[in-house]
């Protein structure tokens, strides 16, 4: 061997220094544009209905500039490598969903839900960055996951002590304070799947037996797992939060696809969800009604009775047209009780149009998609699984409330992430938008100063 080849053996191989950008810059444009957005929308909806800006517009755009402005912040600090976007479309979201429900209350002059919304969105950015600031590595969470989901059984069984509210036993209300634990509960639940399911991922994909090309795991391994969303779904029909029921078993589903690669989780899934539906809709007359105003939106009307909540949603999408009638130009608030809630998609869509309408579905894809891509990014099984859980928790609650107020499925009471009235749902998505970021963060770290394989 020559000298020069043996000098050139005995070199170490150089790895190239490569410093991934940060992207704060850009979190912080978008979150001043996000910021600018709901401010506009706020004025439009005063220039709509009285001619002239709200006395209030300042306020609210200086209240959700600074809540905005401490999250970044505290992103900045703790988590410099986090996904730009997240933040920006949570505040944006939020923003958006204080309009829509300000837009709603001066229909509704004994109903002022903005204010109390406002005060519960700041927690729910108050949470997120505690999240940030103090869960310094996500992976601290599957030591807890146990302890996760006793919690979110807990959750669960405490509203059945509680008066039911519109049929359902899904609220704890005491000296006119109320929460939702359900809410809570989802997201305790989707960190103990994670956790399982990244402790047995092999057991469940390579062991048990084999039964019409599926392979089942064996009972040991996926009888924990079952036992436990069985039980999260029951208390859950008991109470009547079915749309919730619906969503803990999405989750289930796709989290144990995504953890043994097997697609036939999904068609499994998909019977069950079936079967399920229609034995529920048959015992449970709440359910029944649902079903029946799905297959026939305007049978009331027929009757003579007047049109009820699902025709009247579509009457405002179709309202709408391409573009809208203009913020607080519309009528969605013919549509009842639940416009600022259940229905605030179709507000949305009548006001702001088809293409409006498309734009905040958009939003909510690429949240999701970021999700997605963060989980994909890393390297261990439990992070992954948490990243694509809390998304999907995202993608399912989004697809079932549209998929309701728009008539391609029956409705099922749940309320849109960020836009809907209800305090226990936009402090929880702040809180997994937090967990996103987290994961993000450690996803493009563990890139820093060399290159990703």
């Amino acid at each position: 061997m020559t000298n020069a080849g043996t000098a050139a053996a005995a070199a170490p191989t150089a790895v190239a220094d490569v410093r991934l950008p940060r992207r704060r810059g850009i979190e912080l444009a978008l979150i001043m544009l996000a910021v600018t957005l709901s401010v506009y929308g706020y004025c439009a909806v005063g220039m709509g209905r009285a001619g002239r800006v709200p006395p209030g517009a300042l306020a609210y755009g200086a209240g959700l500039g600074v809540l905005a402005l401490v999250a970044h912040l505290a992103v900045r600090l703790r988590a410099p490598y986090a996904d730009p976007l997240p933040l920006p479309i949570g505040v944006l979201l939020n923003g958006l969903g204080l309009v829509l429900i300000y837009r709603l209350d001066l229909e509704t002059p004994g109903d002022h839900a903005a204010p109390a919304q406002l005060v519960w969105s700041t927690l729910g950015v108050a949470l997120f960055i505690v999240v940030v600031l103090l869960l310094r590595d996500h992976r601290v969470l599957q030591r807890y996951s146990y302890v996760c989901v006793v919690a979110a059984l807990a959750l669960l069984l405490a509203p059945s002590l509680f008066p039911a509210v519109n049929g359902a036993r899904i609220w704890i209300r005491v000296a006119g304070f109320s929460i939702q634990p359900g809410e809570f509960a989802k997201v305790l639940l989707a960190v103990f799947f994670a956790a399982y399911l990244a402790a047995n991922r092999n057991a469940l994909a390579y062991t048990g037996r084999r039964i019409w090309r599926m392979q089942f795991p064996t009972g040991r391994v996926l009888g924990p797992l079952v036992t436990i969303w069985l039980l999260s779904v029951g208390v859950l029909v008991l109470e009547r939060d079915l749309g919730t029921s619906l969503l803990f078993f999405g989750l289930f589903v796709m989290l144990l696809y995504v953890a043994t690669g097997r697609t036939g989780w999904i068609a499994v899934g998909l019977v069950l969800a079936v079967l399920g539906a229609v034995a529920v809709g048959r015992v449970e007359p709440h359910v029944g009604a649902r079903i029946a105003d799905w297959l026939h939106p305007f049978a009331t009307i027929e009757a003579g009775r007047g049109p009820n909540q699902l025709s009247q949603s579509l009457f405002a999408f179709a309202a709408g047209g391409l573009l809208g009638t203009g913020l607080g130009l519309g009528h969605s608030v013919l549509i009842g009780f639940a416009t600022k809630s259940d229905f605030i998609l179709a507000t949305a869509g009548e006001e702001l149009g088809l293409a409006g309408l498309a734009a905040i579905i958009l939003l909510y894809a690429l949240l999701v998609e970021r999700g997605y891509r963060a989980g994909l990014a890393l390297r261990e099984p439990f992070g992954r699984l948490l990243a694509v859980g809390l998304a999907s928790i995202l993608a399912l609650q989004v697809f079932v409330i549209a998929g309701g107020v728009t008539g391609l499925i029956p409705l099922t009471g749940m309320a849109m992430p960020f836009l809907a009235q209800g305090g226990s749902s936009v402090v929880t998505n702040w809180a997994i938008v937090a967990l996103l970021i987290r994961v993000s963060d450690s996803a493009r770290s563990q890139y820093d100063g060399r290159e990703a394989p």
